[in-house]
C-alpha cells in the first residue's frame, strides 16, 4: 500500500515563496499513476484543486495560481513551487494520487480525490 506524506508548509509573509513536497512511501514498486495533484482547503471554504500533473507530462493549474505555482514530479516526490504567495493562498495543502480532475486547456477546473489516496496535509499560512 502506498502512502502520501506532505511536508514543507509554513508561515510566510505575502510575496514570499514555499515549496511543499509530497513523498510516496510504502510499496512503490510498480506503482503507477495517471495523475498526481495538489489541492487545498481553508476553513469554511470548499476544496480547491490547485495543480495537477499527468503521466507523460502536462501540467494544469487553477486560474488563481497560474504564473505563481509550478508543479513537478521527481521520481516519487511531488513538488509544488509556490511564488508570490498571497493571504488568500492560506490553506491546508494536500497531495493526491489519481484524483478525478476536470480540465479545460491548461486550467484545472475541479478535483475530487480518491478515498485513501491523499496525505495528511501541510499547512501554508500567508500573513
Amino acid at each position: 500500500h502506498v502512502q502520501l506524506v506532505e511536508s514543507g508548509g509554513g508561515l510566510v509573509q505575502g510575496g514570499e515563496s514555499l515549496t511543499p513536497s509530497c513523498a510516496a512511501t510504502g510499496n512503490t514498486i510498480g506503482w503507477q499513476f495517471d495523475c498526481m495533484a495538489w489541492f487545498r482547503q481553508a476553513p469554511g471554504k470548499a476544496r480547491e484543486g490547485v495543480a495537477a500533473i499527468v503521466s507523460g507530462g502536462g501540467q494544469r493549474y487553477a486560474d488563481s495560481v497560474k504564473g505563481r505555482f509550478t508543479i513537478s514530479l521527481d521520481n516519487t516526490k511531488l513538488n509544488l513551487q509556490m511564488n508570490d504567495l498571497k493571504p488568500e493562498d492560506t490553506a491546508m495543502y494536500y497531495c493526491a494520487a489519481n484524483p478525478d480532475v476536470v480540465v479545460a486547456g491548461t486550467s484545472l477546473l475541479g478535483l475530487t480525490p480518491r478515498s485513501g489516496y491523499w496525505g495528511q496535509g501541510t499547512q501554508v499560512t500567508v500573513s
